[in-house]
């Protein structure tokens, strides 16, 4: 299993960023598919979740409204679009497979892609 995110940066409070996970390894749509991430100095949390082939989504409550997750089957990717950032969104960003019952924080977890909101 591999998962590589990339797309994560340095933005402004109320901006915007595409994060991208590029899974191999494994039957893509056969799992959940989660993203979470490591606030500073603390631990692991799930963000949000797709079922297998695009079927449901999940957020946590303070990402509802403001974050998106979905997935390309054909290219293998899961994407979060991440609108209207606050500085508590500040965090390393990864994604983890889950099983094919539920998701999880992983492991399997990618390294991440840091993500820095900030005026």
């Amino acid at each position: 299993v591999q998962l590589v995110e990339s797309g994560g940066g340095l933005v402004a409070p109320g901006g915007s960023l595409r994060l991208s996970c590029a899974a191999s390894g494994f039957i893509f749509t056969a799992y959940y598919m989660s993203w979470v991430r490591r606030r500073p100095g603390k631990g692991v949390e799930w963000v949000a979740a797709i079922g297998p082939s695009g079927s449901g989504t999940f957020y946590r409550d303070d990402v509802k409204g403001r974050f998106t997750i979905s997935s390309d089957s054909n290219k293998n990717v899961l994407y979060l679009q991440m609108n209207n950032l606050i500085a508590d969104d500040t965090a390393l960003y990864s994604c983890a497979r889950g099983s094919k019952n539920g998701y999880t924080i992983g492991p399997p977890r990618g390294q991440g892609t840091p993500v820095t909101v900030s005026a």
